[in-house]
């Protein structure tokens, strides 16, 4: 029997020169990509090892995290798109992309990710950066999106850094 590990990844590094939208999303992919760098080669019982106690806080539930938030953002709430629900949080359980990873199938998950990432992209690509849609204290920006989703991903990056290194003592950004 084959005991599934988190694929490798493959990260490209960030551009430093260009137009605004190219190093926006350069920078996002380069954080999408060293989340799945912290979790490469870890089997499925490692991703789902809270290993920062007393948190709960485990690899999976950060990829899992990041896959309901690519939709929410750039799907559900940047473009409007009333036909996608939510992935993992469903009414009443506002935690459970990170709450509930010891049944989850970490191999679904992370093709879930990889999905919600290239839906994402697809969603937007068309969209300039000053596109704005409703938020709760008025019009957000698409531009303010990206600036957002990578601020999520590197203040969650960190949080992968201390938990791969408890889980093996792997470190490295």
């Amino acid at each position: 029997m084959t005991i599934w590990t988190a694929p490798e990844a493959h990260r490209v590094p960030e551009p430093q020169t260009g137009a605004e939208r190219p190093m926006l999303q350069g920078w996002l992919d380069y954080h999408r990509q060293t989340l799945l760098l912290k979790c490469a080669g870890l089997t499925a019982e490692q991703l789902k090892t809270a290993s920062a106690e007393p948190s709960t806080l485990t690899l999976l539930g950060l990829v899992r995290h990041m896959a309901e938030v690519e939709r929410w953002w750039f799907r559900i709430k940047a473009t409007q798109d009333t036909t996608v629900g939510d992935l993992y949080c469903p009414e009443g359980n506002d935690n459970g992309d990170f709450d509930d990873v010891a049944t989850a199938d970490a191999a679904a998950d992370f093709a879930t990710f990889a999905e919600e990432v290239r839906l994402a992209d697809e969603a937007v690509a068309g969209l300039p950066l000053e596109h704005e849609f409703p938020g709760r204290r008025g019009p957000i920006s698409l531009r303010w999106v990206y600036t957002h989703m990578i601020e999520e991903y590197a203040r969650h990056n960190g949080h992968a850094d201390l938990l791969r290194e408890r889980i093996d003592g792997v470190t490295g950004d």
